[in-house]
C-alpha cells in the first residue's frame, strides 16, 4: 500500500538501526545516565512497542514515554463530571470510545450507562450533532477531548450547529494545548531529557514553529516525528545527530504531512470558537495555566458548562495507581506496583491502561509483562 510499506520495510528499518548504533559509536555519553529521548505523543509510543523499536536501539539510549494522551491526562473529577452530566433525565452524551472506560471516583461512563444513562459512543462530533437534529426533544452532549489535533473537528461541529440553529447540541469542553505541557515537563525537577520527538498530528494543526522556545531556551532537540516505524528511527536518528553535533533546533521529519505553518483553515476555526482557559488541571501534572480551552461567550449557548451544573471537584488518584509518574516519565509503567495485577486492561485502575495511546496499555498488550520479569 503506497505510503504504508514503505515505512515499514525491514531493510531499511535495519539500516536505520546501523546508521543508529555508527552515530551512537562517535557520541560521548553521559557518564552516569542513558541520553534520554521522550516522545511526547501516545501514538508514537504504541508504535514502538508495536513493531519493537525500543529493543532494536544500542545501549546508551532509553526512550520515555511522554504524556501525549489526551485520555490519560484527564483528571478524574472531570470524569466525575461527565458523569453527572449524563445522569441529567433527557440527556444523550456521546464521547469517544477510549473514554468511555476511563474511572472516575465512582464510576466510568461506561459504568454510568450500565446504570441506565444514555452514553452513546461516536465516531467524530458531527456523528453528535446528527444525533441532536434527530432528537429534538433531548438535549445531546459531546465530550471535547484531546489536543489541537481533535479542536477544530469540534469547532467546526460548534459553528454547524449554529448555521443550522440547532439549541440541543452543546460540548463539554475539555480539549487541552500541547506547548504550555512540554514546558510543564522541562520545567519539573529532576527531569532529565536530552531531546524530543514531537507530536506528529497535533504539528500537522498548528505547524512547527511554536516548538522553537524548546530550541531556543531550553536548548533541546526536536524532531516533528511521523508514526511508521521508518518515521520514529529515523527521528531518532535525527535527535541524535543534533545532539552530536551540538545543535538545538526543531527539525521536520513529517513534512508529507506535516506542513511548517500548520493548518490555516483549521487553526482559524480554533481561534473563532475558543478561548484559553486561565488554568487547567491535569492527571500527574497538577494545574498548567493557559494548557486547556473553553468556548468563547459568543458561543456560551453551546457550552456544556454552562448548560449544566456539575460538581467541578479536585479529586484525587488512588494511591496506588502511579500514573502522573509514568506520564512525567519519572518511572517506566512496569515499575508501577500495582502493573499488570490489580490494573489491567479488563479492570483497569488508571487511564493510562485504559486508552489506545496509554503508555501502560502499550506495555502490557505489546510485552511490558515480559520486560518486566526481565527486569527483575
Amino acid at each position: 500500500m503506497k505510503y504504508v510499506d514503505e515505512f515499514r520495510d525491514s531493510e531499511k528499518a535495519g539500516f536505520l538501526v546501523r546508521e543508529i548504533e555508527a552515530l551512537v559509536s562517535t557520541m560521548t555519553l553521559p557518564p552516569d545516565r542513558p541520553i534520554y529521548v521522550m516522545e511526547v505523543c501516545g501514538g508514537h509510543t504504541h508504535s514502538i512497542f508495536r513493531y519493537g523499536l525500543e529493543g532494536m536501539l544500542p545501549k546508551g539510549i532509553e526512550l520515555i514515554h511522554g504524556p501525549g494522551c489526551p485520555v490519560c491526562v484527564l483528571p478524574m473529577g472531570r470524569v466525575d463530571d461527565c458523569v453527572s452530566i449524563a445522569e441529567n433525565p433527557g440527556v444523550i452524551f456521546t464521547t469517544f470510545g477510549d473514554a468511555m472506560r476511563v474511572p472516575g471516583s465512582k464510576k466510568s461512563l461506561l459504568q454510568a450507562k450500565a446504570d441506565g444513562a444514555d452514553v452513546r459512543m461516536v465516531y467524530s462530533p458531527m456523528d453528535a450533532l446528527a444525533l441532536a437534529r434527530k432528537n429534538r426533544d433531548r438535549e445531546v452532549v459531546f465530550f471535547g477531548l484531546g489536543f489541537e489535533t481533535t479542536m477544530p473537528s469540534t469547532a467546526l461541529t460548534v459553528l454547524q450547529a449554529e448555521a443550522e440553529g440547532i439549541t440541543n447540541f452543546s460540548v463539554f469542553c475539555n480539549h487541552i494545548t500541547i506547548v504550555p505541557t512540554i514546558k510543564a515537563i522541562l520545567d519539573s525537577p529532576g527531569l532529565q531529557l536530552d531531546g524530543f520527538l514531537g507530536p506528529g498530528h497535533v504539528s500537522m494543526v498548528i505547524g512547527t514553529a511554536p516548538y522553537e522556545f524548546i530550541a531556543k531556551f531550553y536548548r533541546k532537540p526536536m524532531v516533528v516525528a511521523g508514526f511508521e516505524p521508518l518515521d520514529i528511527l529515523q527521528s531518532i536518528w535525527m535527535v541524535l545527530k543534533q545532539i552530536k553535533d551540538g545543535r538545538s533546533e526543531v527539525e521536520n521529519q513529517y513534512a508529507r504531512i506535516v506542513p511548517d505553518g500548520g493548518n490555516a483553515a483549521a487553526l482559524q476555526a480554533v481561534s473563532r470558537v475558543y478561548e484559553l482557559r486561565e488554568f487547567f488541571e491535569w492527571r500527574g501534572l497538577g494545574s498548567i495555566d493557559h494548557s486547556g480551552v473553553k468556548l468563547r461567550e459568543t458561543y456560551a449557548g453551546y457550552d456544556a458548562e454552562q448548560k449544566f451544573a456539575i460538581p467541578n471537584l479536585k479529586i484525587a488518584d488512588p494511591k496506588s495507581c502511579q500514573c502522573g509518574e509514568v506520564l512525567k516519565g519519572v518511572i517506566k509503567p512496569w515499575q508501577c506496583k500495582v502493573f499488570g495485577s490489580a490494573c489491567t486492561p479488563e479492570m483497569p485502575l488508571g487511564s493510562l491502561m485504559v486508552s489506545s495511546e496509554g503508555a501502560c496499555a502499550a506495555y502490557y498488550q505489546y510485552g511490558g509483562q515480559k520486560s518486566y520479569k526481565e527486569a527483575v
